[in-house]
């Protein structure tokens, strides 16, 4: 059988074994017939909250959230429904846009005229947050389980703040958006060292579609409770990146629909444990780069056989990539588990080691393999992988090597996807 995968803008077809494979995708919604009615009645009709135009007024400076680069987040449709809402209240340029970088490299004017229109970036403020600005950031002294809180001076110094953003399953945050676009979207590097720290990375809550008990969670809520939000808006998207549904209101009201409904399409029993699992970063941008695709190599963790054989193919068109530490802290050490020691090692703060983190333990149940078109075979080497060209020959070979009943799960959408064991 062929099965198209996820894989850059263009997909990457193989050839399985009919009987040995089960494929496992996310229920399919349809996009919505009109989404600039689906987005502006989500903020006219918020949860929790007035409409979106009600607490507008003349004068106010507004500061808005939005994901990076390397999210899916349908940005300029979600832009122009909120703008619509304060068309007449507050000029465009009293709107700061702030791109919720994290600890992410900045995006290039041309990637902002791509992800936001040249209308936007034409009539609103938009900056690029940089976590490593201290002049940027605002102490807020110490929240939580003791994070140190910097965030963002102009989203803190704003007079009507709203957040929008995309809901998916997340790899150890439970879920994307909601106050995650605030913490550690707009957060100051000690803030994201601490909330992805090895012992919150390490807990057994931190992971797919866990909210309540989630140390990471609890933490991201404390500072976005504390700080404030005037309003939220997240999508659900389709296996298209289409809006399917919108949710606007107050943070955690619109975060708790918008959660129930992403683990509803994209959460999906299986029955058994597999010997050979491939996945993917979901295409384009999400799998631009390796870092970006453990996630993918996570999705498949939850259902691998302890020893078996997870095939990742991701682009990974942006390299490893060659900027932030990714790339650095895997060359530190010889072996995933001298890496993992490394980043559990108390008192071990570095940018990205959660990724790090989470590849090592992963690699401590699973083999990992890489179909990828930018990164040859020395460089997966370097990072504790090995390359594949040949996705097909490579599940062949290892159910073989398995025996005849061996079976591959396949997620064509990767993260997508969260396959669990009922």
């Amino acid at each position: 059988m062929r099965v198209k995968l996820a894989y850059g803008s263009d997909g990457l077809e193989v050839e399985l074994p009919e009987d040995r494979t089960t494929i496992v995708v996310p229920r399919h919604r349809p996009a919505a017939a009109d989404p600039a009615s689906v987005l502006r009645g989500a903020l006219r009709t918020p949860l929790g909250s007035v409409p979106l135009r009600d607490l507008a007024r003349s004068g106010q400076r507004v500061a808005i959230s939005v994901c990076d680069g390397t999210r899916a987040q349908p940005r300029r449709p979600m832009l122009e429904a909120v703008l619509g809402e304060l068309e007449g209240r507050v000029p465009p340029e009293d709107v700061t846009i702030l791109v919720a970088t994290g600890t992410h490299r900045v995006n290039t004017q041309e990637e902002l005229a791509s992800m936001l229109g040249p209308e936007i970036l034409a009539s609103c403020r938009v900056v690029n947050h940089d976590a490593r600005d201290a002049a940027s950031l605002r102490d807020l002294g110490r929240m939580g389980a003791d994070v140190p809180v910097f965030l963002n001076r102009e989203w803190l110094e704003a007079d009507l703040r709203i957040t929008t953003g995309f809901v998916e399953p997340h790899f150890f945050a439970g879920f994307s958006g909601g106050p995650k676009m605030i913490a550690p979207g707009l957060a100051g590097l000690e803030t994201v060292l601490t909330l992805h720290d090895a012992a919150r990375i390490g807990h057994p809550r931190a992971t797919w579609g866990m909210i309540e008990g989630n140390p990471l969670q609890d933490d991201i809520r404390v500072i976005a409770r504390a700080t404030g939000c005037d309003f939220a808006c997240d999508v659900v998207l389709n296996e298209r990146q289409e809006i399917t549904s919108a949710y606007g209101g107050e943070l955690f009201a619109m975060h708790a629909a918008a959660c129930a409904e992403a683990k509803r399409v994209a959460m999906q029993p299986v029955t058994r444990p597999f010997e050979v699992v491939v996945t993917t970063n979901s295409g384009y941008p999400l799998d631009q780069n390796l870092y970006q695709a453990v996630k993918g190599m996570s999705a498949a963790a939850q259902v691998v056989a302890p020893g078996g054989l997870i095939v990742c193919a991701a682009e990974c068109r942006d390299g490893l990539p060659d900027h932030g530490k990714f790339a650095q802290l895997l060359a530190a050490r010889d072996t995933p588990a001298e890496l993992l020691a490394m980043v559990e090692t108390p008192g071990f703060r570095e940018p990205d080691q959660w990724q790090v983190q989470v590849q090592a333990r992963i690699q401590q149940r699973a083999r990992v393999v890489m179909k990828t078109d930018y990164l040859g075979a020395e460089r997966l080497r370097a990072a504790h992988l090995e390359a594949v060209d040949d996705v097909g020959a490579a599940v062949r070979d290892a159910l073989d090597a398995a025996g005849p009943d061996a079976r591959v799960c396949v997620l064509p959408e990767g993260p997508q996807t969260i396959p669990y064991l009922a």
